[in-house]
């Protein structure tokens, strides 16, 4: 190996990066090497957001914003969504890269993240054990997928074509079209699904959506098979989406 190369891996093994926002919290969890994380946001550091927050609670809290871990002089600070050109001028003007990351609209697009955050972390090996489980759920996918509705709190469910569909259909589950994403409770009585796959996300939380999944209809009405899913991984429907696949097919086949 040339020394220049060899140089280029010592250098980022000993990246610093930070996140900006729980998305890309979730992939340097997942993706980044000991020490190379030195912030993540307070939304990581909560058990009802995600599944990850024991280990984002071995790292130093932000509340989103470049300012807020610009004192740690990370070498790169990843985040989703635009934060617009004064941010990326800031970041260059201390130093810092920033890599901006769309959010995913579909798998591949899930795929092409984890590829790239652990191509910048300088661990292509750890993209690629992601990449290898996902393509492994492709490859056992059902063959017979159960008609489905998704259901959050209010009557919130997801499209039948977008990301959440494509995870589901790796379970077995294909999810049913609504109009504007969207079913009431009356829609649940006259032609309930054959799963009624129920976020839990923000369980036992006084508000009027949670009051809605209360109601007798919204909890199953005997003619569909309820499942519980760990809604704070839908929120990103990134990596720790592999897991609760991987355990929907298990209550699937119970």
């Amino acid at each position: 190996m040339p020394a220049s190369a060899l140089l280029t891996a010592a250098s980022l093994a000993s990246l610093k990066v930070a996140s900006l926002n729980l998305c890309t919290d979730e992939l340097l969890l997942t993706l980044a090497g000991p020490g190379q994380i030195v912030s993540v946001t307070h939304l990581a550091h909560k058990p009802e957001e995600t599944a990850l927050w024991r280990e984002a609670r071995r790292h130093r809290q932000n509340d989103g914003s470049l300012l807020s871990v610009a004192a740690l002089r990370p070498d790169l600070v990843v985040t989703m969504g635009s934060g617009g050109r004064d941010r990326v001028r800031i970041a260059r003007r201390l130093g810092i890269r920033v890599l901006e990351l769309p959010y995913p609209q579909r798998l591949t697009d899930v795929e092409q993240a984890i590829e790239t955050v652990a191509r910048s972390l300088g661990r292509p090996a750890a993209g690629r054990q992601w990449l290898g489980r996902i393509d492994s759920l492709q490859r056992t996918q059902p063959v017979v997928q159960s008609d489905t509705i998704w259901l959050g709190g209010g009557g919130r469910s997801v499209q039948a074509t977008g990301l959440a569909a494509d995870w589901m259909r790796l379970a077995g589950l294909r999810q049913r079209r609504l109009r504007g994403d969207r079913v009431s409770l009356e829609q649940l009585l006259v032609r309930p699904p054959t799963i009624l796959l129920r976020s839990d996300y923000r369980r036992g939380q006084y508000s009027g959506e949670q009051r809605w999944l209360m109601h007798p209809l919204a909890r199953g009405t005997g003619k569909s098979r309820t499942i519980a899913t760990d809604g704070r991984a839908w929120t990103c429907m990134g990596p720790p989406m592999v897991d609760e696949v991987l355990r929907l097919r298990r209550q699937l086949r119970r």
